[in-house]
Parts: C-alpha cells; structure tokens; sequence
C-alpha cells in the first residue's frame, strides 16, 4: 500500500543523512570543472571560443549554485564554517543574497502550490474567476512575472531587480545583503577590467551568471508550472500532496542532471528539503510513491507547453493558457494520485 501524509514524509528520513567525504569531493570537483572553463574563457584566442567557454562555465555554475541551495536549507555543510564560506560565496556570486534567498524560499516550501498567497519566492499563479476580478494593473504585473523574456533574462528582472534591490527596499536592514551583492559582482567585473580588459571580465563573469540566473529561473518555473501539476486552495492544501503532485520530475541527460545538481528530481527535494542533492535519485528509486510524478523536458514541445500556462481553470483542475479564460468548462483530468 503506497504511504501518504507524515508516513511519506517519514519514509525518506533515512536519505537526509549527509556523507560528509561525498559533499567534498563533489564540491572539489565542481569547483575544479567551472575553473578550467572560466580560464579557457581567458586564455582562448578569438571571442567565439571565449565566450563557448563562458557559456558552459554558466551551466557549471548552476551545479555550484545547487550546493549553495543545500546548504541554506541545511542539507550540507550545516557545522561547517570552510564549507558554508566558500558556497555562500556561489550565491553572491549568481545575486542570491543568502538573507533573500533563505526568506522567500524557505516560505516557498512551506506553501509549495498553495492556492492564494503563494507567490512569495516562486512564480505567482492566479485562477481564471481571480484573473477577471484583477485591476488592469494587477494583470501587467501578473502577466510580466510570467512571460518567457522575464524568465530567459532574469540575471536582470528575477535576481537584479527581484533579490537584490527590490528586498532591499522592503526590508534594508534585513535585506542589506542584496545591494552588496550587487556592489561585489559589479566591483569584480570592474576589477577584472582593469587587470585584464572589459572583454574578459563579460567572458568570465558577466555571461557565465547570465547564464545560470536565465537556466535557474526556467528550471524552478517548469518544476512549478507543467501540464499535470494539481493545485489545491488553502482549506484542501496538503504538505505531502504538493510534494508530490504539484512538483515537477524534469527528465533529462545524466550529464544534464549532473550540471544542475539533480534538481530534476524536485518531488522528492519538496517532500523532504533536507536531502542533499546527491541522494535525490536514490531516494526516488527506493520509493514507490515518488516513482509516477508529473514530468517534464528540455525537449522543445516540453518548454512551450510550460511556458504557455498562466492560469488555474478551478473548474477543469489544470493550468491553463489566456485561451483559457473563454474556454467551455471541460472534465478535470485524474491527479496523479
């Protein structure tokens, strides 16, 4: 009999428990593979190889940013000072303020899907009866946190404007981390520039944080929004049924999974945010529950389909797109569970 509620939840326990030796060598690694490339992006002659090489230091960087991830939600390196110093380090470096990032995502997790009011650290998601009470305003708003430019630029829009300035405003005292973010990615691309040339400070900062804060911000919106998601209001909203209905499993390549720190398997980091990134597939393959969960891809079909979701149809039970607002009513698909 598949388990559900605290049983599910308890059930992957046993893959919280960190191999202190593994998050090293991992991390070793990782840091040793994103290095090579920012030096070819310095040392290559001509600006296409350059900037190939600071292309794919971006998609490494994404990897490092996974164990900054963790890390925040204590799943490695909670007792060590060494370890927490140079993985924060990743995070100001793709503009997550560890203040920010812990704040918003941690709410985040404890209203995963949530129904009215949970916006906060994640894409806002509205119903179609929500949608036609909405100020004009209100729908620019909506509709600009959801377009696909925001997503693909959001080293300027999500983590620019969003982590760093906009909490800062909120919140300055709290928040102050975000405009020194900024004022550290900013003050080494000025330092590069002056040792080097401006060129290599693009190649070897500024395109490689572009490209894992755009990589970053369509991975959590796909593991959020996709075909079969389920959502459920606040009177129904369950833990364990947001976990594992309402978070997408992203199929791709085992060196995709590699570069992204296997946060593909985003049901089973909801269902218990304490399990390193490293044991996510092992506790997937040792769970039954966790093995039928809504998918998506890199696959182009895959990309459109998610992208072009921008409502919850209470009706049909499904996301759906602006077409959505003057669709007939249609049966609600079977969730997953």
């Amino acid at each position: 009999m598949l388990r559900e509620g605290a049983d599910l939840v308890r059930a992957c326990k046993p893959f919280t428990e960190e191999d202190r030796p593994r998050t090293w060598r991992l991390l070793a690694s990782s840091v040793a593979v994103y290095a090579t490339f920012i030096a070819l992006a310095v040392v290559l002659p001509g600006w296409p190889l350059r900037l190939a090489a600071g292309l794919v230091a971006g998609v490494v960087l994404v990897r490092l940013f996974i164990f900054y991830h963790d890390q925040l939600h204590g799943a490695i390196f909670s007792d060590s000072p060494v370890g927490k110093l140079i993985i924060r380090s990743f995070g100001v470096l793709t503009l997550n303020p560890p203040s920010v990032w812990k704040e918003t995502h941690d709410y985040h997790h404890q209203n995963n899907a949530k129904l009215l009011g949970a916006s906060i650290g994640s894409y806002p998601v509205v119903t179609v009866r929500m949608w036609k009470n909405l100020t004009s305003q209100q729908r620019f708003w909506y509709s600009f946190a959801r377009h696909p430019l925001t997503i693909l630029f959001g080293y300027f829009t999500i983590f620019t404007i969003g982590m760093c300035l906009s909490s800062f405003k909120r919140d300055p005292r709290r928040h102050w981390q975000g405009p020194a973010s900024l004022l550290f990615h900013w003050g080494l691309i000025g330092a590069i520039t002056l040792l080097a040339d401006f060129p290599t400070a693009v190649f070897t900062v500024l395109v490689p944080v572009i490209v894992a804060d755009g990589l970053g911000a369509y991975l959590f919106y796909a593991q959020h929004n996709f075909p079969s998601i389920s959502l459920r209001d606040r009177r129904d909203w369950q833990y364990w049924y947001a976990a594992v209905n309402s978070s997408s499993m992203f199929d791709m390549p085992a060196i995709l999974h590699w570069l992204t720190g296997n946060i593909g398997y985003h049901h089973v980091h909801h269902l218990n945010h304490k399990i390193p990134f490293y044991r996510l597939p092992e506790a997937m393959a040792a769970m039954p529950e966790l093995q039928a969960p809504g998918r998506t891809s890199w696959h182009p079909a895959d990309v459109v389909a998610c992208l072009r979701l921008k409502l919850w149809d209470s009706d049909r039970q499904r996301m759906v797109g602006w077409e959505g607002l003057s669709a007939d009513p249609i049966p609600a698909p079977q969730p997953h569970r």
